[in-house]
């Protein structure tokens, strides 16, 4: 039985821990893991909540800023209960929740100020935890995004955790552009102010466009024995140097993932969904819970800056549940520039959309929080168009009862990692209109299984969004046939985590 630790920021297989699609990775291949008959620990920060109903395990203490610090090991119960599986938060009072998802912070003056801290204490944390054998011995170390790549600089460099270096240390990209990026020296969220006793490898560890800092990104890349992206696309496009906004691309770290690819130690594999066990919607309860979701919302102090817009959206809800639209577009995503850039930017493209739907009766849901100028742009949208119906929120049921009641499923992202959104469209049996960037490249085939758009200027690529959505349309109106072979086509193609899993043994894990 090999031993495996998984070290990240989010775990959706415990409850309140997930910001992103990292949280579903996390939590899914340990499963699948679990089922091969090898054991699997996963630990997460605590965030000062996630530990209160936990099991005292073990006090960790260790040194940072020249003086000792205790931290404290839980175990934590997950959602499912799996053979081999055992969840844990570390707890130190400086590891806040933030204002994302509880999560993340979002520091505007000094990025990754407060995240470089509780993520510097939580990584060393953990490898004093693997030191002291609180996981046993392990045979996979499996690091996800920036936030856990401090553990390989501690393994690399402090003298006290060199014998950290007998495993193996996997490295997962999940989205290359949030880097981890601080200061040398001469701040508080600084290398040199948190290890003053360590001599720093500068050329090792420093940015390539801000010499004078770390990018913890780049030493999970430099360092790690294997470095994966979570889909063979995304493998190719972050070779390649970015050229904003027509193509994002390596957002600076393209040399080291050409040397990592030149090494054999980047590995591109798709992520997958679960086709098991899935939440089950009932049929028919679209605008019931949308008008359930706002009236929660309304009741809520902390959403009372927006109370006149969710009126405004359950008044507009009700229109439709006495005159249903024949075709409906929908959009479930945080609202971010990879998400929804080319709207923001060339909003007359957007609109043609919208009156294109209009045409057929047609109308495009979003739901989702995020940047608040983007939160701001889709409200105006909204009050504009009446075809367009922005639930500015987050509701499960909600998010289910879009996923099965949709025609087009919409995911114009700038870039995409891998992406499981339009996955989860297309297993219920909704085509996706996406553009064809990373992950999207990977999963949706132009008139197979959905709709693409693509170009090479960015004229060219907003031009191709509104022919080809129109395109779509078109399909639906007048080719009943060809439209239901793609629905049936999205519905059975399969994305497995047993076909993903068995690369991550052979190319990652190499055991």
């Amino acid at each position: 039985m090999n031993n495996f630790l998984f070290v990240a920021a989010e775990n959706d297989a415990i409850p309140n821990c997930k910001a992103g699609g990292m949280g579903d990775v996390v939590r899914d291949v340990p499963r699948h893991i679990s089922k091969r008959g090898d054991k699997v620990q996963v630990v997460v920060p605590s965030y000062s909540r996630l530990h209160l109903n936990g099991t005292f395990r073990t006090n960790l203490n260790f040194q940072l800023r020249g003086t000792t610090y205790s931290a404290e090991l839980y175990e934590v119960v997950g959602k499912k209960e799996c053979p081999n599986i055992v969840h844990y938060v570390i707890h130190h009072p400086e590891i806040q929740e933030g204002g994302i998802a509880h999560i993340y912070h979002d520091d505007p003056t000094e990025p990754f100020f407060t995240d470089f801290i509780k993520y510097i204490i939580f990584c060393t944390a953990v490898a004093e935890a693997i030191k002291m054998g609180a996981f046993g011995e392990l045979d996979v170390v499996h690091m996800h995004d920036w936030h856990a790549s401090a553990l390989l600089f501690l393994k690399t460099y402090h003298p006290r955790y060199k014998e950290l270096k007998k495993m193996r240390y996997v490295y997962s990209i999940h989205n290359l552009a949030i880097q981890g990026i601080r200061p040398f020296y001469d701040n508080y969220a600084s290398v040199h102010n948190w290890f003053p006793e360590l001599q720093l490898d500068h050329e090792a560890l420093k940015d390539p466009r801000y010499e004078d800092c770390i990018n913890l990104m780049a030493v999970g890349i430099r360092l790690a024995d294997s470095v994966h992206t979570v889909s063979p696309s995304y493998k190719e496009d972050v070779m390649l140097p970015s050229a904003r906004p027509e193509f994002v691309g390596g957002e600076s770290l393209e040399k080291d993932l050409q040397q990592a690819n030149n090494e054999g130690r980047l590995i591109g594999i798709l992520n997958a969904s679960n086709y098991n066990n899935i939440r089950k919607a009932e049929k028919g309860l679209l605008y019931r819970n949308t008008i359930k979701a706002l009236f929660r919302w309304l009741q809520d102090e902390s959403k009372k800056y927006k109370a006149d817009f969710l009126a405004h959206t359950g008044e507009k809800i009700m229109q439709h549940v006495d005159e249903k639209p024949k075709f409906i577009v929908s959009s479930v995503a945080r609202l971010t520039e990879q998400k929804f850039y080319f709207f923001k930017r060339s909003p007359e493209a957007f609109e043609q959309m919208l009156e294109r739907l209009k045409k057929v009766n047609g109308i495009f849901m979003l739901l989702g929080t995020g940047d608040p100028d983007y939160e701001e742009f889709f409200r105006s949208m909204s009050y504009k168009h009446h075809n367009f119906v922005f639930t500015n929120g987050q509701s499960e049921d909600l998010i289910d009862s879009i996923y099965l009641e949709s025609d087009l499923y919409c995911m114009p992202s700038l870039f995409e990692p891998c992406g499981i959104s339009q996955m989860l469209a297309m297993r219920n049996g909704n085509p996706c209109f996406v553009h064809h960037t990373g992950g999207l490249k990977d999963t949706v085939e132009h008139h197979v299984t959905g709709f693409a758009f693509d170009g090479k200027t960015y004229d060219e690529k907003i031009k191709n969004m509104v022919k080809n959505f129109s395109e779509a349309i078109d399909v639906w109106e007048n080719d009943k046939a060809k439209w239901k072979k793609i629905k049936g086509n999205a519905e059975n193609v399969r994305f497995t985590w047993e076909k993903s899993l068995d690369e991550y043994y052979e190319k990652l894990y190499v055991l």
